[in-house]
């Protein structure tokens, strides 16, 4: 593997020596202690010597820092393929098309970005041309993560491609009417085009990480050969300040996975802003990829700095590039060639010198225009030394300036991402610029015209060529059309049916016993992706260790400490399970991309992740709304689940919220199971829907969410009760009369319907017996699997109804006929049974864990909220009492008797 931390010889090219015999025998010297008194001698002076200039104040990169140069210097630059002067004009129709589309909009105040795409605008177009390929070749195609603010660009190439019209370009940012295009990638809204959503800024660079990452583990464990495809992942460098765009780069080297390829944009600006005003984002993310393994090739200035380089004898042009500030280098693309003589080269002998030499014109055109971030050839160079970089992968910072051809009053603006339209005046000193046949009779009534030099154009053509040779149109999203999975034999899920007898088992054993029993099937048993963020143990998953073995790419390299123990600690090459320690957003990320590989790589893939529900939702609930907008499919499973189930863990801990946060997600199936037949059946279910034969008029692209239980609790046998499968899918059922279970009431008793989930219904079974017993009160037992999935029914009947279309929830057939008021409880707070208080006929109350959770027993905990089997009571007493079925007096005596 190549040292990332390395000063290339391509880098010293660009450095000028003034003595070389001198520095050859700085050199020699070097050799001489290497060979007689070995590296590590050689390595200790070379430290201290570092350690000396820095003291003496010598101006030295540091060591995880290059100069700010190009990586690769001009000499070094291969020739472009393919007809430069082609794709200079095919980029200028997409530059005018997509501040054309922004600005056309703005009329209908729905906003827009013109600045981001027109500083990266050759970052892509040389990637299309030449590099990016489509999923209509051999394989999957490369993955492209869109930087979401550069979303125009991408749409306007794509109208010249004939992918898109004019009416659609038109409905940019307004999508109700049915023809519109969203305003970032968003599979869910464009599934045609895009594949990846790219905004929240900061997860697109994660999960780029984990989406090459696992295409690796698809390679390894022999179920589809990714080789051909590379992930691109474009980022600005404002962006990277978000902890996840960082947040892997250690497991992206560690992996040495050179099928990753960051680009960052340094325009040097983020939105209020620049990016560091008084220092150089460039050196410091340079900095942070080197020290975190990866291949760095920067990509700063363009050609017309070459011949600054060249009169560059004292390396006094280097030293000043890295000492100026961001902010300043910005405030340079906006002054005259007076100022930046002045401020850049006066003060300094040599560069004033240098600049007697240099005519206005040319200060002007390298410090206002040439980027390397601006030019094909230096753009084309980056990316071939990217994707022929072996054994890590490669950050591409390149430099260019924000709203470049945009004009004066964009360039480099502070305020140019607030700003949404360019005048017409603006537009035709573009035309202009960009040298592009639009007449000015073509501004109708002040409409800046859609440009498109015609389907059979040269540009067009060749465009379409490119594309050909590289495997079709990008971005793309293709779902390849395969066949369903085929059900699990129906034996794994039909054990949970008898229940556990006398054994105590919690929800979260029962359904890791599932999975274990799911991995075994013969057909769908190798699409399982286990993922647990270094807590397996916890769930009691060690047991699959060794029978599935945990990923790594360079499988066992040590002998395990637990080697002669039965559930020992195995990784190997082709191991099942994603352990990504202590990361709830990796595994998120990694769940994304096995959720979605039935589209990326058309391999249908059944992840379930497992963590403590409290960690999920409350700290990646933005990464499962990528998920939803990428249709992902899968099981994520919050464990040790509910605020009082997991005792002395306290308030970090104590998830009472996790179902409330999953229900504003549209695409989420979120399930609070009380027993394993219910985990059984739930999932039994999902699979039919996300991996078989869903019903008509189902939507394929949802994920489930389960909440399971640490509580060890008999599990009962499964009811015989009539649709009762119907029933724990759609999220309620009667679980048993108080004359089923055993009670035989007063006649004429008062009854009261009590509804729990989860944990809660064993409260519940426990308060029936109190109330018949002490009370003389009929209560019947209902299992709410699902309060989310019974109000989104409920929902649509109110939305159907509104059509003018009859139609009953749900929760109101199903409670149809049942005697007296409704009692409601969860381990959560009460606003998760709330959610369809509106539609239940009967009187309505519920109990609810709210406020922060405790540390202490279980029982204290659920006492502390009024949830326990005796607050239940009271509380069932009290709704009562209130219509007049118990004396008032019972709720007083009931509250002392429990000592409430």
């Amino acid at each position: 593997m190549t040292d990332p931390n390395a000063i290339q010889p391509s880098e010293l090219d660009q450095l000028p020596d003034r003595d070389p015999e001198e520095t050859a025998e700085w050199q020699a010297s070097l050799d001489a202690v290497t060979k007689a008194a070995g590296p590590h001698r050689a390595a200790y002076l070379m430290r201290r010597t570092l350690e000396r200039a820095e003291g003496a104040g010598i101006a030295l990169p540091k060591l995880l820092e290059t100069d700010y140069v190009n990586s690769i210097p001009t000499s070094a630059e291969p020739a472009v393929p393919g007809d430069e002067a082609l794709e200079q004009r095919i980029t200028a129709w997409n530059r005018w098309n997509a501040a054309a589309m922004v600005t056309r909009g703005s009329k209908y105040g729905v906003g827009g970005h013109i600045a981001t795409f027109a500083s990266a605008a050759w970052l892509y177009e040389t990637g299309f041309n030449h590099f990016f390929k489509g999923k209509e070749a051999d394989g999957s195609g490369d993955q492209l993560y869109i930087q979401g603010h550069a979303s125009p660009g991408i749409y306007a190439r794509a109208f010249l491609d004939g992918r898109l019209n004019e009416e659609q370009l038109d409905n940019f940012r307004r999508e109700a009417g049915g023809n519109g295009l969203p305003s970032y990638p968003h599979p869910r809204r464009l599934p045609w085009l895009w594949e990846f959503p790219t905004v929240s800024m900061g997860l697109g660079p994660l999960s780029a990480i984990y989406q090459a990452r696992f295409n690796r583990y698809l390679a390894n464990r022999g179920i589809k050969d990714t080789a051909g495809s590379h992930v691109w992942a474009f980022l600005g460098d404002g962006e990277m300040d978000e902890p996840e765009s960082t947040a892997a780069l250690a497991l992206a080297a560690r992996e040495e996975l050179d099928n990753l390829t960051f680009v960052i944009n340094c325009n040097l600006q983020r939105l209020d802003g620049p990016v560091r005003a008084n220092f150089k984002i460039v050196q410091e993310l340079e900095a942070q990829f080197r020290g975190a393994g990866w291949n760095v090739v920067k990509t700063l200035w363009g050609t017309a700095w070459d011949e600054l380089f060249r009169l560059d004898t004292t390396g006094a042009l280097v030293r000043r590039l890295r000492q100026v500030p961001d902010a300043q280098i910005q405030t340079y693309q906006t002054r005259d060639a007076a100022y930046i003589r002045q401020d850049f080269f006066g003060g300094n002998p040599p560069l004033v010198e240098m600049a007697k030499l240099l005519s206005d014109d040319k200060i002007l055109e390298c410090f206002h225009l040439s980027r390397g971030g601006h030019e094909a050839r230096k753009v084309f160079a980056a990316y071939k030394a990217a994707v022929e970089h072996k054994g890590a992968p490669t950050v591409i910072l390149a430099q260019t300036v924000k709203g470049h051809t945009l004009g004066e009053g964009f360039a480099s603006k502070n305020a140019n991402h607030q700003m949404k339209k360019l005048s017409v005046d603006e537009f035709k000193n573009m035309r202009d610029l960009l040298e592009l046949p639009i007449k000015d009779s073509d501004f109708v009534d002040g409409v800046v015209p859609y440009g498109h030099p015609g389907a059979d154009s040269p540009e067009v053509r060749y465009l379409q060529e490119r594309r050909a040779a590289l495997g079709g149109p990008a971005p793309a999203r293709r779902v390849h059309p395969v066949a369903p999975l085929p059900a699990p034999a129906e034996k794994a899920f039909a054990s949970f049916d008898k229940g556990s007898g006398s054994q105590n088992v919690a929800t979260t054993m029962a359904f890791v016993r599932l999975v274990k029993d799911l991995v075994r099937d013969k057909e769908t048993g190798k699409r399982w992706v286990p993922i647990v963020p270094d807590e397996a143990r916890t769930f009691g998953m060690e047991s699959l260790f060794p029978s599935l073995g945990i990923y790594s790419p360079k499988g066992q390299t040590y002998e395990p400490v637990d080697r002669d123990q039965l559930m020992y600690y195995k990784e190997a090459k082709n191991g099942q399970i994603l352990n990504e320690g202590i990361t709830e957003a990796g595994s998120m990320a990694d769940f994304i991309a096995a959720s979605t590989s039935y589209a990326t790589h058309g391999e249908a893939m059944i992840p379930f992740y497992i963590f403590y529900s409290m960690f999920g939702w409350q700290r990646t609930a933005d990464q499962m709304w990528q998920l939803g907008d990428q249709l992902g499919r899968g099981f994520l499973v919050g464990a040790t689940a509910g605020r009082t189930t997991l005792t002395g863990e306290g308030l970090q801990h104590a998830d009472g919220h996790s179902p409330v946060i999953a229900a504003t997600n549209p695409a989420a199936l979120s399930y609070d199971p009380a027993f394993a037949y219910e985990v059984a059946t739930i999932v039994k279910d999902g699979l039919r829907r996300m991996y078989g034969e869903a019903a008509p008029g189902e939507d394929q692209n949802v994920f489930y969410y389960l909440t399971v239980y640490n509580e060890p609790m008999p599990q009962p046998a499964k009811p015989s009760v009539d649709r009762i499968d119907e029933g724990i899918v759609k999220g309620l059922y009667r679980f048993n009369t108080a004359e089923s279970a055993g009670i035989t009431p007063p006649a004429n008793a008062p009854r009261i319907q009590l509804l729990g989930s989860g944990t809660a219904i064993h409260w519940a079974l426990k308060a029936q017996a109190l109330l018949a017993e002490e009370w003389g009160v009929a209560a019947d037992v209902w299992s709410a699997t699902s309060w989310s999935e019974l109000r989104r029914d409920a929902l649509e009947a109110d939305e159907a109804l509104l059509r003018g279309e009859e139609r009953v929830p749900f929760v109101r057939q199903a409670l149809q006929g049942a005697e007296g008021p409704v009692l409601a409880v969860s381990d959560y707070m009460r606003q998760v049974p709330d959610q369809i208080a509106q539609w239940v006929e009967q009187d309505w109350s519920s109990l609810g864990a709210d406020g922060f959770g405790l540390s202490d027993t279980r029982e204290a905990a659920r006492r502390h909220f009024g949830v326990d089997a005796e607050s239940i009571v009271v509380a069932a007493l009290a709704q009562l009492a209130g219509r007049g079925e118990v004396k008032a007096a019972s709720v007083k005596e009931a509250r002392e008797k429990y000592g409430l």
